[in-house]
């Protein structure tokens, strides 16, 4: 990874190693800025004692049951201003929202849609990669076309005319079900020129590591609808990437 590497020859991979500990980083910081909303956790995954075990850390971050809300066509009241809970915190109703928004609890005239993330270390791609899933209260799976109904409007012309982004569905590595996911096919290239845009001095230490995951959801969950606050970005000494 970057904290080991020259500037140059990094090629935007992170290990599964350091991907544990940048995804550790991440839940730190996620409960320091945003204490009030549902917490990010690390699932750990046992192997088979007969299997050999390997400098592998098996496991993913999970972000669970997360609701997110559409107005009904027929209730939807223009400059309506909901509370976030996935962006820059609570209370932001400056801004006339249009989107469908995750919150902490549901109205009486809202359909509830809940959306569970989880982020898993591709070992073909050496990246992260982002799969969710999607359900009504009752349980019932949403199905795509559902599902891209309740995306941000600009995903629908990122999902169209990116060839770094698509999702696809595919069994989930650990719990053996089908769950939907972003191709993590370019994630290196770009992950490469973020932090190439950066500062250079992140590459002379853990920063880099620490802030990749950070980095990585700041790009790749706004297809989804899920934005992390700015602070998130920083070292702690006011830099940020």
């Amino acid at each position: 990874m970057v904290g080991t590497c020259e500037t140059m020859a990094w090629d935007g991979t992170i290990s599964s190693s350091d991907f544990y500990k940048a995804a550790c980083a991440f839940i730190h910081r996620w409960k320091l800025i945003n204490s009030d909303f549902p917490s990010w956790l690390w699932v750990p995954y046992q192997k088979l004692r007969w299997i050999n075990s390997d400098d592998k850390v098996e496991g993913y971050l999970s972000l669970e049951k997360i609701c997110l809300l559409r107005p009904l066509e027929n209730e939807q009241e223009k400059g309506e201003c909901l509370e976030e809970i996935d962006t820059v915190g609570a209370g932001n109703c400056n801004e006339s929202l249009d989107e469908a928004t995750l919150v902490p609890s549901p109205s009486d005239h809202q359909e509830v849609h809940y959306y569970d993330f989880h982020i898993i270390h591709s070992a073909s791609y050496s990246v992260p990669v982002l799969y969710f899933r999607a359900y009504c209260c009752d349980g019932q799976p949403l199905m795509f076309e559902e599902i891209k109904k309740d995306l941000p409007s600009q995903s629908a012309d990122t999902l169209l005319n990116s060839k770094w982004t698509f999702i696809t569905q595919e069994e989930h590595p650990y719990l053996n079900r089908p769950w939907f996911k972003l191709h993590p096919c370019g994630t290196s290239e770009w992950m490469k020129l973020l932090f190439l845009s950066s500062d250079a001095s992140l590459f002379k230490n853990e920063i880099a590591i620490e802030r990749y995951v950070a980095s990585w959801l700041s790009v790749v969950g706004q297809v989804v609808g899920l934005r992390i606050p700015m602070e998130m970005l920083n070292d702690g000494s006011g830099s940020q990437l």
